[in-house]
């Protein structure tokens, strides 16, 4: 296998794009019930007026052209039992000594889109600033990296991947941070590989209710300190996903092939299956038409299609012929690796810090008034000031990383 890091164009051919022209021109819609609003999905008008947007003043050439001025890089990586995979990669190095290797990964519907409005503060050598080398990948069946056809790729072979990727920089030593499925894959790197994975920056809840057997100082703080206004508002917010907003995860997990079938065929049905997300996970977040498309043509022009994305949900936790997986408790169990979180109150899960804080030695907290599901494109301020506090001086995993890094 090469083990060649090569510089990567995005280029997506002329016969695509027209391919998807002539699908947009050929739409059609379903009706809708008066006053639907978002109750029942993405409204009507809303994605009609993106799909003529995206058919008629969306430029991808254009995004094209824009994406390519930042760094992007591709290498072939191969988990135990599987094939070669070609990985599609940001990669900013920063010139201050001492900078810290980072790795950002992204879930779902997310993509590595999220990492460009944070790369270039993270990886600034200005203001003494703590700084970063600063790697954001396209998860395979991602973006612009290649997917598997082989059952049984789960949490532990996208760790696997992103593991060997940082080892592949010459990064013997790491940080991480994610949320949705970065939350659970950064979990993984970081149970996995503790003597490499040294740190792992959080922003999606996930946690349990501490118990005086388990958890007794926790529990204690529990009783007994009042919630913060996130946390009290929280509680609504965390049973809404669960009642209403859950359904996609149910049908991810059991039948994503089905659902696959709409996804490749029709890009309306992409885009209204996202788009719906975006609207939904976020805290009333201003999305411009611009944005919407270009997040979308990621992935509809993505490399292993648009609905190869989907099959994590089903692979995750699922042990067979192919072996043990990770399951979701298992990721939720307290670990040694340093922890930081910054909660969001409008994330799909909010919670009691006390709960989040059940997974480990966590060194690292901060409450935001505002924010959702996408912290570092929603408040990318936050996220990068969050990090530099915490992997700074007198932060609470300031120097975690030792030696020298990189190629």
């Amino acid at each position: 296998m090469s083990t060649s890091i090569e510089r990567y164009t995005i280029s997506v051919p002329d016969s695509n794009i027209q391919k998807l022209n002539d699908k947009l021109d050929s739409a059609s819609f379903p009706d809708e019930l008066d006053d639907a609003e978002w109750d029942y999905g993405a409204p009507l008008n809303d994605v009609q007026r993106l799909t003529k947007y995206w058919r008629h003043e969306y430029d991808w050439r254009r995004a094209e052209e824009k994406l390519n001025k930042l760094p992007h890089f591709v290498t072939a990586v191969q988990c135990e039992g599987y094939e070669n995979l070609k990985i599609h990669f940001l990669h900013k190095k920063s010139t201050a000594k001492g900078a810290i290797p980072l790795i950002f990964v992204h879930g779902w519907p997310g993509n590595f889109l999220e990492a460009t409005k944070i790369i270039d503060s993270l990886s600034s050598a200005e203001d003494g600033q703590v700084s970063f080398h600063v790697v954001a990948p396209s998860l395979p069946n991602f973006g612009f990296s290649e997917g598997t056809k082989k059952r049984g790729f789960a949490i532990d072979q996208y760790a696997e991947t992103m593991h060997k990727l940082m080892l592949r920089l010459g990064y013997n030593e790491y940080v991480t941070q994610g949320g949705d499925w970065g939350w659970a894959i950064t979990r993984a790197m970081s149970l996995l590989y503790p003597q490499h994975c040294k740190a792992t920056h959080l922003n999606m809840d996930v946690g349990k209710p501490p118990t005086f057997l388990k958890h007794p100082l926790l529990a204690a703080e529990a009783a007994l300190r009042p919630l913060s206004e996130r946390e009290k508002q929280g509680a609504a917010r965390s049973e809404w996903f669960r009642k209403e907003g859950f359904g996609y995860n149910i049908q991810q997990q059991t039948k994503p092939q089905t659902l696959a079938y709409g996804l490749a065929d029709s890009p309306v049905a992409l885009l209204a299956w996202l788009y719906e997300k975006l609207h939904d996970w976020t805290d009333e977040y201003p999305w411009t038409d611009e944005e919407v498309c270009t997040w979308i043509s990621i992935y509809w022009f993505s490399t292993a299609g648009p609905a190869a994305n989907c099959r994590i949900y089903r692979e995750t936790g699922r042990s067979g012929p192919w072996g043990q997986r990770l399951t979701r408790d298992t990721l939720m169990q307290w670990q040694p690796v340093k922890i930081g979180y910054s909660h969001f109150p409008r994330d799909i899960h909010v919670m009691h810090s006390t709960w989040t804080r059940t997974l480990g030695n966590c060194v690292f907290e901060k409450d935001h008034t505002r924010g959702g599901h996408f912290a570092a494109w929603e408040c990318p301020e936050d996220i990068v000031s969050d990090l530099r506090e915490m992997f700074g001086k007198g932060g609470g995993a300031y120097a975690v990383v030792h030696g020298k890094t990189g190629y």
